[in-house]
């Protein structure tokens, strides 16, 4: 019997997944890697098409709209924030190399039997980062962190302790945008690389390989309604951005969604801020699911994050639930920043 090979033409592309891409990687950086990174991530990928899935459907699955719970947060959730983080609990729990968990929408961290075992890795997690603009069909997205599981705490019956750890120690993070397409974006601590979606094969296929933030932007973000709130040093940055002085005037850009206004900012450049205001005057944001992965991707990408007074990868957090200010962007626009503001640790080497 004959059997006949199928081999790509020069003009077919070469697919590349992201399951690939890690193995790749890890084959390049950590060749004694046993595939259980990969394998963890895939739980993270599953996840995330399922929530895709229901985010492109919300309107015709009863979706929209609050569940009438409140999170930890004080917030009122909405349908899909329970739908994404039960995905994530779900797909990661039954990973047995995931110890630890913890989640923007739940109290407290998750410890599952394989901490005992085989388990080595913590994962926390935005399940559904600005899910308020769902139903009037805005960007939103999930952002993940991945740490090691420090050994001396296996014995612990604190998990939160073993999720309690700086930016710096982070293995990898990532966030997906669902949008007009769905694009993951991730790394490991070797460059920041772009995946999207194809609803055809269900993969995320390598679109966007070794992103980097342009050294300077077009834009700031930030939610000018909270501008009589902002400290005066923060308004003098934006009033500087505005005015031409730092070469040409920025736009204002702002959806609402932090991974939306991230994404734009990692590949158009810029500078993103959420200040401390009035109403929350120890910032906004989570440190451990919102600021830190950013912060790891934007260094990666060659952009810096702060909190103002000092490097966001090096803030140790005190609870699983910190918020912090959040000032992100390419190397000239943080650079400026650090004028205005002097923060106590100088923004390094970026103002070359």
């Amino acid at each position: 019997m004959n059997t006949k090979r199928f081999v790509l033409g020069a003009t077919d592309p070469v697919i590349v997944t992201v399951q690939q891409h890690i193995l790749r990687e890890q084959r390049k950086h950590s060749p004694h890697a046993t595939g259980s990174f990969s394998w963890l991530l895939s739980g993270i990928t599953l996840a995330t098409k399922m929530t895709e899935a229901r985010v492109r459907r919300a309107g015709l699955l009863d979706m929209l709209g609050s569940a009438e719970r409140v999170n930890v947060q004080g917030e009122l959730q909405q349908k899909l924030d329970v739908y994404a983080n039960a995905a994530l609990v779900h797909c990661l729990g039954i990973r047995e190399n995931v110890a630890i968990i913890a989640s923007e929408e739940i109290d407290e961290a998750i410890t599952f039997d394989g901490r005992s075992g085989p388990g080595k890795y913590v994962v926390v997690f935005d399940p559904l980062d600005g899910s308020s603009n769902i139903d009037v069909n805005v960007s939103v997205g999930t952002i993940f962190s991945i740490l090691a599981l420090p050994e001396d705490l296996r014995a612990s019956d604190d998990a939160s302790l073993a999720v309690l750890q700086p930016g710096v120690k982070q293995l990898a993070a990532g966030y997906v945008v669902y949008g007009s397409s769905t694009i993951m974006v991730y790394t490991t601590g070797h460059g920041v690389h772009g995946f999207t979606l194809d609803p055809a094969i269900g993969a995320f296929v390598l679109s966007h390989e070794n992103i980097r933030m342009p050294r300077q932007g077009d834009y700031y973000s930030s939610n000018d309604g909270n501008w009589d709130t902002f400290p005066q040093p923060y308004r003098d940055y934006i009033s500087y951005l505005r005015s031409g002085e730092a070469g040409r005037r920025y736009s204002l850009r702002y959806i609402g969604s932090l991974v939306a206004d991230f994404h734009r900012t990692l590949l158009r450049g810029g500078v993103f801020l959420y200040p401390p205001t009035d109403k929350n005057p120890q910032g906004k944001l989570r440190l451990l699911y919102e600021a830190n992965p950013v912060a790891f991707i934007a260094e990666q990408a060659g952009g810096f994050a702060t909190d103002a007074t000092q490097r966001i990868l090096e803030i140790v957090p005190t609870d699983i639930h910190d918020r912090t200010p959040l000032i992100v962007g390419g190397p000239f626009e943080m650079a400026a920043f650090e004028k205005f503001v002097q923060p106590a640790r100088r923004v390094p080497s970026l103002a070359s």
